[in-house]
């Protein structure tokens, strides 16, 4: 059994590996390559899958588990709170008036009664991995589609719970197993568990807010990456497993927690680890949809299975469209946010099962309804396509309204510098930044630290920039300057030779303990350099021929061309750092610094001197 699920699995990757350069080479979605090479190692194709394909399927829907929790990270309570009403008025109208106008359809499709209403509930639901997966892709998760998109989905993942508890009366059947989640809530009164809602979200705001972070503080002390990985997961896992237990779906449970942990400095830390572990579930998760698509169904009746899928991505598009309408959105974000909810979710898997488990659905119609399910999911990469194509170039688009415009505009200007370390050295540059309305990233590894500047306002995060995913899910992507103040050179060194491979279009500053060090940054193509004992050096030169009597402004333009000059030599002479009369060039060096200083013609342009000097009496 091990090694067949193994093997499976092994498939599966492959697949991926396979397909998705290819698609995306002709400029698809990478979720059509998934697809297809699910499709491809299929029973139809190449037969490649077994037996444990359902269980592979099962096991990466917890993909979908912390791709909630991920999104729950970026949204902030305040911002939460604050998007209720999109989430009641855009998601509830929408899963009522699909469900409403399938059931119409399949009734006078003549359905059975229980089947035309179980189907309309199952396909009003639109897959949360596909929409949510698309809008990082393009980059569009801010717009107006993209917020309407996601409160119309975490209505969805709400709607789940009630849809279980309703499906067994719709059915009239009492199954003899009962759920974890029933024995528990069974224990309680009727109110209790009716109320599970409530009592699941109470659980994780007090465990988010007095035992989460706690929890990871202790970690983090260890200083050991992998535990904090650990924690990670442990976290997800946890908080999936109790949202079982008490009758509540795991991928909203992920979600709250991820909304109560956005605020804390392991936000970044925790985006990092998660996000490897996510980006490979949802993967082989769309690679094993694929694989479900059973053509032979679809030969037997295509005409049946395309006409109903047809008719479920059109029925769910009017609606869309219509609510976004009635909401105010323009065409272009309207046409995206129709074309992007249309297709049925992978909720709708479970809820398929568990209606033929209920004997709402034959066998041969439950393989049908999979079949049509598969097809929308399939479809939607290729209807973003033909509206990003040919129908949104017709149109004025904007990515939103001039108020959320704004917003994302204050967000990204917060995220435009990046300060790495923030001791006695970033703390300072921190501190002057934030004194002229500047609120950089900032990234720390020391987790009391980040503790008690959190305290005193600071938007400090716990996390290890060496790691490139650290980088990332900081900002460094869309992020115009990254400062790297941290105590070790090598260290500096290292993460600036990564952003400059990664990140090419990053202005990097960096600290240098002494010259030697700043030789080693200039030698990797590092031009802003600030060596510490420099300026405080100079700054105490300044104070001492002050008090010798010399006045304040020659002591000030001899310390400037002293630090100009430095500067310069430093640079010619760190290309000949590496060779054997380092110490000879050093020594000249220094004397020629004596005899330019001595001089009153220097080798540099006094005009830049006089530039500098105004500049700084303006400011």
């Amino acid at each position: 059994m091990e090694s067949s699920f193994a093997m499976t699995t092994l498939i599966f990757l492959g697949a991926a590996i396979i397909m998705v350069p290819l698609v995306r080479k002709l400029g698809l979605s990478s979720v059509v390559g998934y697809i297809l090479g699910g499709i491809i190692i299929g029973p139809f194709v190449l037969k490649l899958t077994g037996n444990e394909a359902d269980n592979i399927m099962h096991a990466t829907e917890f993909g979908v588990v912390m791709l909630l929790f991920l999104v729950g990270l970026e949204l902030e309570p305040k911002k939460f709170w604050g998007m209720r009403k999109k989430i009641v008025g855009l998601g509830l109208a929408q899963v009522v008036l699909t469900t409403v106008l399938l059931f119409a359809i399949f009734s006078w499709a003549n359905w059975r009664t229980d089947q035309a209403i179980t189907i309309a509930i199952c396909f009003s639901l639109s897959s949360t991995a596909i929409v949510l997966q698309t809008l990082q892709e393009k980059n569009i998760f801010n717009t107006v589609a993209g917020e309407a998109s996601f409160s119309t989905l975490l209505l969805q993942d709400i709607a789940v719970i009630p849809i279980l508890a309703l499906l067994p009366i719709i059915a009239n059947y009492k199954p003899k197993e009962e759920t974890v989640g029933t024995l528990f809530l069974q224990r309680f009164p009727e109110w209790v568990q009716s109320f599970s809602v409530i009592l699941g979200v109470v659980i994780l705001i007090i465990l988010g807010r007095y035992v989460f972070v706690p929890f990871l503080r202790y970690v983090s002390k260890s200083g050991m990456n992998e535990l904090l990985t650990a924690s990670s997961l442990f976290l997800v896992l946890g908080v999936s497993e109790l949202m079982i237990v008490v009758g509540l779906s795991p991928a909203l449970g992920a979600f709250i927690a991820g909304v109560m942990l956005a605020n804390s400095e392991f936000r970044h830390e925790l985006e990092s680890h998660i996000d490897p572990f996510k980006s490979l579930l949802l993967a082989v998760f769309f690679v094993s949809v694929g694989s479900t698509i059973n053509f032979n169904v679809i030969i037997q009746d295509p005409i049946f299975i395309f006409g109903t899928a047809a008719a479920v991505l059109i029925v769910k598009f009017i609606v869309l469209f219509g609510i976004g309408k009635f909401h105010k959105m323009t065409n272009d974000q309207n046409f995206l946010y129709a074309f992007a909810l249309s297709q049925v979710g992978e909720f709708a898997f479970v809820l398929l099962n568990y209606s033929s488990n209920l004997y709402l659905v034959e066998p041969v119609f439950h393989s049908q309804m999979l079949a049509v399910v598969a097809i929308t999911m399939f479809a939607t990469p290729f209807l973003l396509i033909l509206n990003e194509r040919f129908i949104a170039p017709n149109f004025n688009i904007k990515l939103s309204e001039d108020k959320e415009e704004d917003s994302l505009h204050q967000d990204i200007e917060q995220r435009k510098i990046i300060i790495v370390g923030f001791g006695h050295f970033g703390s300072t540059v921190g501190r002057l930044l934030r004194a002229n309305k500047l609120k950089p990233t900032i990234l720390d590894h020391d987790s009391n630290r980040v503790r008690i500047l959190r305290e005193y306002g600071f938007k400090v995060y716990y996390g290890d920039a060496r790691r490139l995913q650290m980088l990332k899910t900081a900002g460094a992507e869309h992020a115009d300057i990254l400062v790297l103040c941290l105590d070790k050179p090598e260290d500096n060194l290292y993460i600036s030779e990564m952003a400059k491979e990664n990140f090419p279009n990053l202005k990097i500053f960096v600290r240098a303990k002494n010259r030697n060090d700043a030789f080693t940054f200039i030698n990797n193509g590092i031009e802003n350099i600030y060596r510490e004992t420099l300026g405080t050096a100079v700054n105490m030169a300044v104070d001492i021929l002050q008090n010798t009597g010399m006045r304040k402004y020659a002591a000030r333009r001899m310390a400037k061309r002293f630090t100009l000059i430095d500067k310069e030599v430093t640079r010619k002479l760190a290309k000949s750092k590496i060779s054997d009369d380092f110490t000879f060039t050093t020594k000249d060096a220094l004397e020629r610094e004596s005899e330019l200083l001595a001089l009153d013609n220097l080798n540099f342009d006094d005009k830049k001197f006089q530039e500098n000097e105004e500049e700084d009496l303006e400011n």
